[in-house]
């Protein structure tokens, strides 16, 4: 269903919450949407799960720091909004976005799955495109990762975002010279573009180490040997296996920090990187390495 486009009204003082009527749905909904999604909850106080989603979405939706609102329309009150946008249940979710209807969900949901919408209505491409990258580079899908890639930069050719993943899928896939012609168009000053650069530094320099199951049977020989753990710890994190390759780095911070000028330290920084942000194993380990040198 397509709704009236209307002109862009400012933001300033923005309410995230507010009570939907048929006589605000023109400047509360259509116009407020012009700039920010809103997402209407059509409920009543005589239907429980409809109550419970009001509270649910109160909650949840102050932490987006109004960058989506909640419109409420109480069908109790008034039945012409619930009419007018098809709604046969309580509750029921429409989303209005640029004035015109985007989403609607019926019936009780799981919180998971209203964190997900709002997700979805607050994240910009490059952070939705990450989440969905993330999922194919778990299972290993690098291909898959690869098209999608491909598609976003075509669509948005300026978006530096979906380049520094493109270098550094392709630095995971191990075509080095590939995610180096990447990283080429990429200005010096873009945000995460480290993250390829130091995947592809920590690849060419395991390529000319052993295997881990090698250097493992070396290390059990001599434990003492710091130089091994430090080829363990690039494989491991050339070979994505973080939390493995970081213990042998603290391994070495413990053990000497002069060794190699500090490299237990520095190595761990550069495994950082390749992590990301909010990763949980880099918080963690983060916390012992500051925690061993302070």
């Amino acid at each position: 269903m397509r709704l009236p486009r209307a002109r862009k009204l400012p933001m300033d003082d923005q309410v995230p919450i507010f009570n939907v009527t048929p006589e605000n749905f023109q400047t509360e909904v259509i116009e407020r949407s012009q700039q920010v999604p809103v997402m209407l909850l059509f409920w009543a106080d005589q239907v429980p799960e409809s109550a419970q989603a009001r509270a649910q979405l109160e909650s949840m939706v102050g932490q987006y720091q109004g960058k989506v609102l909640l419109g409420l329309v109480d069908v109790a009150v008034d039945q012409t909004l619930a009419q007018h946008l098809r709604v046969q249940g309580l509750p029921s979710i429409r989303v209005v976005s640029g004035g015109q209807l985007a989403d609607q969900i019926d019936g009780p949901q799981p919180e998971s799955a209203l964190r997900e919408l709002l997700d979805g209505l607050t994240m910009s491409s490059g952070e939705l495109l990450r989440d969905q990258l993330q999922v194919y580079i778990d299972t290993g899908e690098y291909a898959s990762a690869l098209a999608v890639l491909q598609q976003a930069i075509e669509e948005e050719p300026q978006n530096q975002v979906f380049r520094v993943e493109l270098a550094d899928v392709l630095a995971m896939q191990n075509e080095l010279d590939e995610a180096r012609r990447a990283l080429a168009t990429i200005p010096a000053d873009t945000p995460d573009v480290e993250r390829p650069k130091t995947r592809i530094e920590l690849a060419e320099e395991a390529a000319g180490m052993g295997s881990i199951g090698e250097l493992t049977d070396l290390h059990q020989g001599e434990p003492d040997d710091l130089e091994i753990r430090y080829q363990l710890a690039v494989v491991g994190a050339a070979e994505k296996q973080y939390e493995f390759a970081l213990e042998h780095c603290l391994a070495i911070l413990q053990a000497d920090r002069e060794f190699r000028e500090d490299i237990g330290r520095t190595t761990m920084i550069r495994i950082f990187a390749l992590m990301g942000k909010g990763s949980e194993v880099a918080t963690r380990y983060r916390r012992r390495m500051f925690a061993f040198m302070h």
